[in-house]
């Protein structure tokens, strides 16, 4: 199938070539980028303290990748209307969207939330994990994606095991293949939500994770870890110690108050080389016009996303294209695949939300049981 060290010597040859060769094109594009305020960084991420609000139009040719926390999501946020119709929105920007701390007794969280979501006429399904967690404030993860674009891998879904029970919340693994390319870009999503507590013994223990999730499928090359890890782009531990490893969020706040970075997406750049180099944070404040206590009813996270072409090792023809274009940028939205023509407007909420805040409940307090 795809054979990761061949496609690696390949990239390697192909920058090889263009800088002994003096290729001055590149070396004008790099530095234009450097002069305009962006940075390349270790995880070849382009960082900047606030990203740009345009809209970047897509075209079908990528796949949006998110993250989301949606704090104690269960049966009272379901029936907080406003939050939830910006919540179907977020979720209508991208292609797929890893959801975490879904809390709740009954099963129809996701379900319900789906619906919201298809009831403009989307056609977005859905995967949700088992209840996990060592107290009885158990949580799952879900995928929720775009059927026009992406189709799940069949039998691809597990929870990743942990035998050294080092992780509170072991992850939901799920494989998606693109839909209308010839050469399909196929990948497997991660989902993670550590514990804050402990969250050095459980970023020293995802490492082993994504092994066994790169070791379970050795056909499938593309493995992202994606989710809230209650950390920023520093304190990866082994996880950030990997071969290759590299983020996409850095420098740039994922909590809707603005003061910590927690959610990120992993993956190793030697193989996941679909990678465009866009990537954003949602700021739900200044995307749906919201005050901060506003947007904290929605989440006290933020999503983050990341693009990546749609079709299987596009590498070679993206290094190709800088020739030709100047090199992508961070973009705030995009038009999700299948919908393709001028950008929308901004999104706004359909209402206002109370002023009142709502603190955040700790991890004892158990299952949403309205």
């Amino acid at each position: 199938m795809r054979r990761v060290f061949f496609r690696t010597q390949i990239t390697a040859l192909i920058v090889a070539l263009m800088v002994s060769a003096g290729c001055d094109k590149v070396r004008e594009l790099i530095d234009s980028d450097a002069n305009e305020g962006t940075t390349t960084s270790k995880s070849n991420s382009r960082s900047t303290s606030t990203p740009p609000t345009h809209t970047a139009a897509r075209t079908g040719d990528t796949i949006s990748v998110a993250s989301f926390n949606i704090q104690v999501f269960g049966q009272s946020k379901l029936k907080k209307t406003d939050a939830m119709e910006v919540l179907a929105q977020i979720v209508r920007r991208f292609d797929v969207v890893a959801i975490q701390e879904i809390r709740s007794k009954k099963d129809n969280v996701i379900p319900d939330f789906v619906k919201l979501i298809n009831s403009d006429g989307s056609q977005y399904h859905y995967v949700v994990g088992e209840r996990l967690g060592r107290t009885v404030s158990k949580e799952q993860y879900a995928f929720i994606y775009d059927t026009t674009c992406l189709e799940v891998v069949p039998g691809s879904t597990y929870t990743v095991p942990d035998p050294g029970d080092k992780l509170h919340r072991e992850p939901l693994a799920t494989s998606f293949a693109a839909r209308g390319t010839e050469q399909p870009f196929t990948f497997t999503l991660v989902n993670i939500h550590t514990d804050p507590d402990e969250t050095k013994q459980e970023l020293d223990a995802l490492d082993d994770a994504f092994r066994y999730v790169q070791q379970k499928n050795p056909s499938e090359d593309d493995v992202i870890i994606l989710g809230d890890l209650n950390v920023d782009e520093r304190h990866l531990g082994e996880l950030g110690q990997l071969p290759n490893i590299t983020w996409v969020v850095s420098g740039v706040k994922t909590n809707t108050r603005l003061t910590k970075s927690y959610d990120n997406i992993v993956f190793d750049r030697a193989a996941t080389n679909e990678y465009t180099g866009t990537w954003g944070v949602l700021n739900l404040m200044d995307t749906f016009d919201l005050s901060q206590k506003e947007a904290l009813r929605v989440s006290d996270h933020m999503p983050v996303w990341a693009v990546f072409s749609s079709t299987e090792g596009a590498l070679s023809e993206w290094l190709a294209s800088l020739i030709e274009k100047p090199v992508l940028r961070i973009a705030s939205s995009f038009e999700p695949c299948g919908r393709e023509g001028e950008a929308p407007a901004e999104p706004r909420a359909s209402g206002r939300f109370s002023a009142r805040p709502e603190p955040r409940p700790p991890e004892d307090a158990g299952l949403d049981s309205e």
